[in-house]
């Protein structure tokens, strides 16, 4: 068994009683974990034994053992209160990345249907915000398909299609074509339009219904010869279908709740939210995490429900977990301080709950199932062999790659791509808009832009800059001065004569780690996914670029000098018009 060194014994044995967040880092000073503690004293020691020799605790989950024989030394940060110790935890965890914490990337905000039924003629429409009002109604959240709900209920019914429509005070195109029944002329009075608005509250709740209606809508385009339409309405309906998965669970009560439902296998876990309104499941979403050092269950319930709630409103009463976990009542004592209202967390051991709860798990043995099937592709195994390959702490589950692209300094533009389960996800790219001249200050500018914005959007597993280690090191450098833990790689264009050879499937480029540069064959399958992943990168750059550059040269240059404006420049080219 390790023996651990004086100096952690002499911090451990100073450590005060208040409230606290504390950090573990290896002897190079690498930040390994973070933790929140009510008694920074009892919590940190529970995690050492002091006899008969100093040394860490073995009845701990592996995961943590594994992670306490790295530890070299302890910092910690006193907090006025554990609420406001476990933001901090939250907040510095998705920060910093630490080595051993369990990373989320659950920044979504989930989308509501709602409508103001204190309105004479209400329209239903869509929001991310919930606000407390007795005549709003809300659905959702809807993890999937909530636009092209929306958009099935304005096609089906004769709803007030658009906000100016009651002010305009005259009929329009719309009630002209049949879909609307122009209250702004009052040819319908408020008691016989809700009764369209009741219909379109049903669709909501019942969506096979909804589906069911869209069919016959999509068959009849179809016969009419209108094929884009129908073409357009089967896509919406799959949406919609597919966001239905499991709504034939029925409550049968107006029970409000959200549910969520951890399950693992080997080598990842899977975490199920299903949202229940009025005693029907009307939608679900779920993240996979890959287990790189281990399973911790209790850290991923507490993970998960801090992050879904930073991103979303409660809206149900009553949050149910398919297993207890720790930190379970510091989670609903910062919701109940967060939403200022009572909120309970319960794990429910018999009765409907507990069947959906059963529901719940049989779901996330499924989607783990279906993750094996349909990943067991090129690219989850080069994920892999890429760790081996590069030395990387994690196999990297999402990755984001850079580059720059310029035109002799004019419109310098950065361009960020991410590939995220052996696919590159169009939503995680990002463009920049730079002010510096040369590479590497553009670089430099990129980067440290992406981790500005990483409080929105949470940083990846692997970082890939397309350059050489010029431009690595100073990707290390920006991470390290930001103290966050992540992998970079780069790659670069062989050399031949002092020029980059750029032969298409010839091109032995190099890959470039911290500690060393290596070539491979250009048959292997891990150099074709970087070359791959870095062209992504540079087209879409140079796509940002040429845009901007065409913006750019559409307008005059003497618009740009100071005192000169459209007026000015036309007197001045105006006498050489009949030229």
């Amino acid at each position: 068994m390790k023996k651990l060194n004086n100096v952690l014994f002499t911090q451990l044995k100073n450590l005060p009683s208040d409230p606290g967040v504390y950090h573990y880092f290896d002897d190079k000073g690498k930040l390994l974990y973070i933790g929140k503690a009510k008694d920074l004293s009892k919590r940190v020691k529970s995690y050492f034994r002091f006899s008969p020799h100093f040394t860490f605790n073995t009845k701990l989950n592996l995961r943590i053992v594994k992670m306490l024989n790295e530890v070299h030394s302890l910092h910690y940060i006193i907090i006025d209160t554990e609420h406001d110790a476990l933001i901090l935890e939250n907040s510095l965890i998705k920060q910093l990345r630490p080595k051993y914490n369990v990373l989320l990337r659950d920044d979504k905000t989930y989308p509501y249907i709602y409508v103001n039924t204190g309105e004479n003629f209400p329209r239903f429409e869509i929001t991310r915000k919930v606000i407390a009002d007795k005549s709003i109604k809300y659905f959702g959240p809807f993890s999937l398909g909530a636009r092209d709900i929306l958009n099935a209920l304005y096609e089906l019914l004769p709803l007030v299609q658009s906000k100016s429509c009651l002010n305009s005070g005259k009929a329009c195109l719309y009630y002209q074509i049949n879909k609307c029944l122009a209250p702004c002329e009052q040819k319908v009075t408020p008691q016989e339009y809700s009764v369209y608005v009741q219909k379109a509250i049903s669709y909501i709740n019942d969506k096979e219904n909804l589906c069911k209606d869209l069919e016959h809508t999509m068959h009849t385009l179809a016969e009419n010869l209108r094929f884009e339409e129908a073409s357009s309405m089967r896509d919406a309906i799959a949406r919609i279908s597919k966001s239905n998965t499991v709504s034939q669970m029925d409550m049968a009560n107006t029970q409000d709740l959200d549910l969520f439902a951890v399950s693992a296998n080997e080598k990842r876990a899977v975490i199920l939210r299903l949202f229940m309104r009025q005693g029907k499941i009307i939608s679900s979403s779920h993240n996979f995490i890959y287990l790189n050092h281990g399973y911790d269950r209790d850290e991923i319930y507490k993970r998960a429900l801090l992050e879904f709630y930073q991103f979303s409103p409660l809206t149900s009463k009553e949050i149910v977990t398919a297993h207890e976990f720790e930190d379970m009542h510091d989670i609903q004592s910062y919701l109940k301080h967060n939403f200022s209202r009572s909120v309970k967390i319960n794990v429910p051991q018999k009765g409907p709950k507990a069947k959906l709860c059963e529901l719940a798990l049989k779901n996330t043995q499924e989607l783990l199932s279906n993750y094996a099937y349909e990943n067991s592709t090129l690219y989850e195994n080069l994920e892999g062999k890429l760790q081996e390959l590069c030395h990387l702490d994690l196999v990297p589950q999402r990755i984001e790659i850079f580059d720059n692209s310029h035109m002799q300094g004019c419109a310098p533009v950065g361009g960020m791509v991410c590939f995220e389960e052996g696919k590159f996800n169009k939503s995680g790219y990002r463009q920049y808009h730079l002010e510096s001249l040369d590479e590497y200050a553009q670089m430099k500018e990129t980067l440290s832009r992406r981790i500005e914005g990483s409080d929105k959007n949470p940083l990846p597993d692997l970082w890939v800059i397309d350059g050489g280690t010029t431009l690595l090191s100073l990707a290390k450098d920006i991470l390290d001065s930001n103290g966050i833990n992540l992998d970079v790689i780069a790659i670069s264009k062989e050399k031949i004569d002092k020029k980059s050879h750029r032969a298409k499937g010839q091109a032995k480029d190099i890959l470039h780690t911290l500690s060393e540069s290596f070539s491979l064959s250009t048959s292997d399958k891990r150099l074709q996914w970087m070359q791959r992943l870095r062209d992504e990168a540079h087209r879409y750059a140079i796509s940002f670029h040429k845009k901007t550059k065409l913006k750019q040269d559409s307008h005059s240059k003497l618009l740009q000098t100071k005192g000169i404006g459209p007026a000015k420049v036309k007197k001045t080219i105006k006498p050489f018009w009949n030229i």
